[in-house]
């Protein structure tokens, strides 16, 4: 339950809904396995896992809620295959070439007849509202599975207006002066890992891992230009993040003291501990979005 990923978005408007409104809204879209030739179902689950009915916990004014997603896995090659197949043996019967529009009708044939025998993956993707502070916060390591998740929380309750933090000090020119002035703030350490990008539009990427940032090799990089778009860091050893340009954090690792401070809940406790870790990393969560914002001037209003 731990996030892995954060995008945060900022609620326009304080969100008026209780737990028990929003779980019933949401119960209109609860998951379900896909049907044989369903390609893919999305649905809301609990949160606490399949011990819990409830699709939304809350604690401290955090709602926290979870989306399922099951998709069938079918190879293009083998529909690909298949189709040149099917193509061939129109061809040689009949004596006609087949032409695109027939070729799509022929790929979509094969694909709901593959799909009652294809596997399923599933996978879920939690978030939470913080209605004290008017932020939400996706774990999701891409814009597409934060938008798919806040679009069908959109279309059950409503309306949901979000967007993006917008913040006063450029994040590309912030964090490369961070490296190129080596003035990063006292509550950060510097990880081993960076992405610096040219700043035009055609311009190259260098990826450098496990080597000091601060060395000779990445400072020749800089003099040249280049701009750090993503950069690995430690905040106030509690965690390790990667900070992207667009202000995601990814590859989220909480420290091992964090992560122990509710050891003495019993593990046979499942919901007690999920409660309780809950609110330790929103807490955690809070304290460093605050910070990432301030890092940049803080928010544009």
């Amino acid at each position: 339950m731990w996030f892995k990923n954060l995008r945060a978005y900022r609620l326009t408007k304080p969100f008026d809904l209780s737990p028990e409104q929003l779980g019933e809204q949401l119960s209109r879209s609860g998951f379900e396995p896909c049907a044989k030739s369903q390609p893919l179902s999305l649905g809301w689950v609990s949160p606490l896992g399949g011990e819990s009915e409830s699709l939304v916990h809350a604690a401290n004014g955090r709602y926290l809620i979870a989306l399922k997603r099951e998709e069938k896995l079918l190879p293009s090659t083998v529909v690909r295959e298949q189709v040149e197949e099917k193509v061939v043996e129109i061809e040689a019967d009949q004596a006609r070439k087949v032409y695109r529009k027939e070729r799509l009708m022929l790929k979509d044939e094969i694909i709901q007849d593959c799909l009652p025998r294809a596997f399923s993956r599933s996978s879920q993707t939690y978030a939470y509202i913080d209605t004290r502070t008017n932020w939400v916060f996706v774990d999701a390591a891409t814009a597409a599975r934060a938008e798919e998740l806040l679009n069908i929380l959109r279309d059950n309750i409503g309306s949901f207006p979000v967007l993006l933090p917008q913040v006063n000090n450029a994040p590309l020119a912030t964090m490369t002066g961070w490296l190129a002035h080596r003035n990063l703030p006292d509550d950060f350490e510097l990880g081993h890992e960076c992405e610096l990008r040219e700043p035009s539009e055609e311009g190259g990427v260098v990826r450098c891992r496990g080597i000091d940032l601060l060395s000779e090799e990445v400072e020749t990089h800089l003099n040249t230009g280049k701009q750090v778009a993503r950069l690995s860091l430690c905040w106030d050893d509690r965690v390790d993040l990667v900070l992207a340009e667009d202000l995601c954090l990814r590859r989220i690792r909480f420290s091992e003291e964090l992560m122990k401070e509710n050891d003495e809940i019993p593990e046979a406790d499942n919901a007690a501990r999920l409660d309780a870790d809950f609110a330790l990393m929103s807490e955690a969560i809070s304290g460093l979005q605050d910070r990432v914002i301030a890092l940049f001037g803080g928010e544009v209003q």
